[in-house]
């Protein structure tokens, strides 16, 4: 057994099931089948999961089955644990090469762990036995969320029209990569050119770059940001310079009912000039603005999947490791973790931490701090690429014929420029 199984158990005897999971992800391709299936059962009892419990248990009686290995790697996807799903369905694709639910499976996990390159190498070890649809969209979307451009369009060339559930997947796939032939006129879309890659996979302007950890691992995403008026004025200015550079003239500023957006979308009116109005389903000519739009209703960002003409959805603060259910046509900055400026925090005073309350003054007078602030750049560390206004304008004018197209599809996935995140 290895060290890190031995810990898993460990923690699991402890009562910790997120931290046994934890150390079972870095064992699982250094122990056999048995060992893991073995693991997985306990870890499966312990949270009650009888689905996952009874497919470990039946691999352990049967561990060459491969409907039993099929069926294993399923309920790992199905409870979360994709990773742990890998190892299993490779092993039963091992055994029966022509197992197409098996493949489809081992695909769907290596998307979950993000892990697309090795997604469209499962799906080339059996290129000759693949269908249209499914895997052959498989193959053009993971080659496109892996940098893969060029073997992504020869994929898309000959994926036939669907004609059923399958359209809007290839209609998915279609604007990703009429997006790439605009970006790539302007940009690099290398592994490092996060604005270029969000713009493709998203459909939205990524406003700003976070200045600290480029070469460090952040490549130019925030993982714990502390916001504040000036970091928010900022993003502002670059929603304005969007707005400029796509000759786009919107006559309003739709404020959503959440505390965050109003402040935010008051400082945008003030900053943009536009009267403010009360957000309404299908509202045209208008940027509906929000903080962050996790918080949002559901049954509003369900009315923002679709676009209504002339209508911007802009989004200061956007999750990259937990995106909402909509994409941002505009967002300001992709964090992980964000603390808002109005939010309840610490300070280090004489007597160690002391707690700071939330600003409870009203919308109004913090919005006017953000519009009055200095949205100057920070200039971080030093090692992050030059983020020029001129830059951001030149690669909007160039690609914003492609912009606003198809609905607010969100992306779960970073895509070829990775991030560290922080669990």
């Amino acid at each position: 057994m290895t060290m890190e199984l031995e810990e898993a158990r460990r923690l699991l005897a402890e009562g910790d099931l997120a931290g046994s999971v934890r150390a079972v992800r870095f064992a699982v391709e250094r122990t056999t089948l048995r060992e893991l299936a073995a693991m997985l059962a306990e870890l499966a009892t312990a949270a009650e999961f009888e689905d996952l419990a009874a497919a470990a248990g039946a691999v352990l009686d049967n561990p060459d089955a491969t409907q039993a290995l099929t069926a294993l790697g399923y309920q790992c996807i199905e409870y979360g644990v994709s990773f742990a799903a890998i190892p299993v369905l490779t092993e039963s694709l091992r055994l029966d090469p022509t197992s197409r639910l098996a493949l489809g499976e081992l695909v769907t996990a290596f998307e979950d762990e993000f892990r697309h390159a090795e997604a469209v190498e499962a799906l080339l070890r059996h290129e000759s036995a693949l269908s249209p649809w499914p895997e052959r969209y498989y193959l053009t979307y993971n080659s496109i969320l892996s940098g893969d451009l060029s073997r992504a369009r020869a994929e898309f060339a000959q994926l036939p029209v669907p004609g059923d559930e399958w359209d809007f997947a290839r209609d998915r796939v279609g604007r990703m990569l009429a997006r790439a032939d605009s970006a790539e006129a302007v940009t690099s879309l290398d592994h490092r050119d996060l604005r270029g890659w969000h713009f493709t996979l998203t459909g939205g302007y990524l406003g700003t770059l976070s200045p600290y950890g480029f070469d460090a691992g952040m490549t130019g995403r925030w993982a714990y940001l502390g916001d504040s008026p000036q970091l928010c004025r900022y993003s502002l200015d670059r929603l304005a310079l969007v707005l400029s550079a796509a000759d786009q003239r919107p006559r309003s500023i739709s404020l959503l009912p959440g505390r965050p957006d109003r402040i935010l979308g008051l400082a945008a009116a003030r900053v943009l000039g536009l009267p403010t109005r009360e957000y309404e389903p299908g509202a045209t000519e208008t940027v509906v603005v929000a903080y962050d739009l996790r918080t949002a209703a559901a049954d509003i960002t369900a009315t923002l999947r679709e676009r209504a003409p002339g209508q911007i959805l802009f989004e200061h603060a956007s999750c990259w490791t937990q995106p909402p259910a909509v994409a941002a046509d505009i967002s300001g900055l992709l964090h992980q973790t964000i603390i808002e400026p109005w939010a309840p925090t610490q300070r280090l005073g004489d007597n160690g931490l002391e707690p700071v309350p939330a600003d409870s003054r009203p919308e109004t007078e913090i919005a006017d701090e953000i519009a009055c602030a200095d949205g100057t750049p920070d200039p971080g560390d030093g090692e992050t690429p030059p983020d020029l206004d001129a830059d951001v304008a030149r690669f909007v004018t160039n690609t914003c014929d492609s912009w606003l197209i198809g609905p607010r599809t969100p992306m779960k996935s970073p895509g070829p420029v990775r991030s560290s995140s922080f669990g």
